[in-house]
Parts: C-alpha cells; structure tokens; sequence
C-alpha cells in the first residue's frame, strides 16, 4: 500500500516548526503545497500501479521540490548555497 512521504522526517524538524516558519515566508509556503500535491501524485500512481517510468518522473519531480524546500529551509534570504548572496 502506498504512503505518503514524510517529509519533516527528511529534514529533520517538527510540523509545528514548518508550520511556523511557513507563516512568515512565502515561497516556502507555496513549494511545501507544491510538495503536497507532487506527493501526492506519487500515492497515487503507485495505487494505481501506473508503468514504473511514470512514477520515477513522479518521483524525480517531487524530489526537485523538496530540494528547492531544504534549500529555503537553510538560505531563506538568499537564491540558495554557492549563489554568492550573503
């Protein structure tokens, strides 16, 4: 049976601490609903038992995003690491 990812396991914070920080910054607002659906629509295809290359750019798409979170996470005030912002 398929299962969400648990992504506040990933990144190693509470809900309660995304749920915070949410509040106060935009884009991470919006990737963590980007995340939601794209996590979602992994679930989805593997219920389905949709064709393995379907879900592997399911899965790559959702990866993508939590990259782009883990980066707002770390460097909200900035375009990420190595960007040279400070």
């Amino acid at each position: 049976m398929p299962v969400k990812h648990n992504l506040f396991e990933d990144l190693n914070v509470t809900k309660a601490d995304v749920e915070k920080r949410r509040q106060s910054d935009e884009k991470l607002s919006r990737l963590l609903d980007e995340y939601q659906t794209a996590d979602g629509a992994v679930v989805d295809a593997e219920a389905a038992a949709a064709h393995d290359d379907e879900v592997k750019k399911l899965k790559e798409k959702r990866l993508l995003i939590k990259d782009k979170i883990v980066q707002q996470w770390q460097y909200p005030d900035t375009q990420g690491a190595g960007t040279g912002k400070f």
